[in-house]
């Protein structure tokens, strides 16, 4: 028990920085699926893009021996902004090539479209990355000099992570801002109650549809950019478990509501680090870290059993 209490609050804030990464990619599947009922599984493949990118232009900067010389925060920032500007745009491309010829198909046909796109991006990157490096696992420039953040308790945490949590949180609520406040933000909640009827009232929704993928492309993207520089290493396959999780979370939430995807995102992370770090104490040595992924499973089928509409609901509205 003591251990346990020695180690709860540093398991909290690891959880809490996993959980933030999850929310950034769960929003980019449950704004989709708001607007079209459709589940993206390529999203998890834009996240792994967007660190790529961001890796890239760390090392680009590290090569012309600009990184030493320049203040790191803005490094992040110029990375957060390429990593959601190309991701965004290659959300609208993967809309308007593969997901837009299928939209009047039934949902198993753009369902298996995603798949294959995301197994493309994979391949892409790989052959991309081993052309580039000679490895398809590429180390990131490490930033921020491994400086640490004292806390209260005794505790500390990187600056890194920090900025992570805090970048996430300043994107997070400027999307709210954005959908709650703006006139394309309301076009997208209309278009998703009821897009026949919006259209008639003079909302073009392939324009909403093309702008909703390129906003939670970019917010993969930026996530993507931000896992990168915290582990300082990505390949090709980085998105998939960590998409599967986020869509768990997306799930856990409450699909189709982005305060869902953020509160699922940010407990399902606490709780898969809790279950890294106590499992073995709970079990006496038989089961450990490794089995961390089965937890996160295991709560989405408890979900899906006893609440499938997520924590804070899900308003099902049937579409013409």
């Amino acid at each position: 028990m003591a251990e346990f209490v020695h180690l709860l609050p540093q398991v909290t804030i690891d959880g809490l920085l996993l959980g933030f990464v999850y929310a950034m990619v769960a929003i980019g599947y449950t704004m989709v699926y708001g607007v079209l009922e459709f589940i993206n599984f390529a999203h998890s493949e834009i996240f792994m893009v967007g660190a790529f990118i961001g890796a890239e232009l760390f090392l680009i900067l590290k090569k012309a021996g600009i990184l030493s010389g320049m203040p790191h925060i803005l490094v992040l920032v110029l990375g957060l902004l390429a990593a959601m500007l190309i991701t965004g745009l290659l959300g609208v491309l993967i809309e308007k090539v593969a997901y837009r010829p299928l939209r009047g198909a039934p949902r198993l046909v753009p369902l298996i479209a995603a798949i294959g796109v995301s197994f493309f991006l994979q391949d892409f990157m790989r052959a991309v990355a081993t052309t580039i490096h000679g490895n398809f696992v590429t180390g990131v420039p490490e930033l921020f000099n491994r400086q640490m953040v004292p806390l209260p308790g005794g505790l500390t945490m990187s600056v890194k992570a920090v900025l992570l949590i805090v970048s996430a949180l300043i994107m997070m609520a400027a999307l709210t801002l954005f959908v709650q406040r703006s006139r394309s933000g309301k076009a997208m909640r209309a278009v998703a109650q009821d897009m026949t009827t919006a259209g008639l009232m003079g909302i073009n929704t392939d324009q909403i549809i093309t702008l909703t993928f390129f906003v939670g492309a970019a917010m993969g993207g930026a996530a993507g950019t931000l896992f990168a520089v915290q582990y300082t290493a990505v390949d090709p396959y980085i998105g998939f478990i960590l998409g599967i999780k986020a869509f768990t979370a997306a799930v856990f939430g409450g699909i189709g509501k982005l305060p869902g995807a953020v509160l699922g995102g940010v407990l399902l992370g606490i709780f898969e680090s809790y279950g890294s770090a106590f499992m073995s104490l709970a079990t006496k040595g038989a089961m450990g870290a490794e089995y961390k992924d089965v937890l996160a499973f295991a709560l989405l089928i408890l979900i899906l059993i006893f609440k499938p509409s997520g924590l804070l609901g899900q308003d099902v509205s049937d579409k013409a």
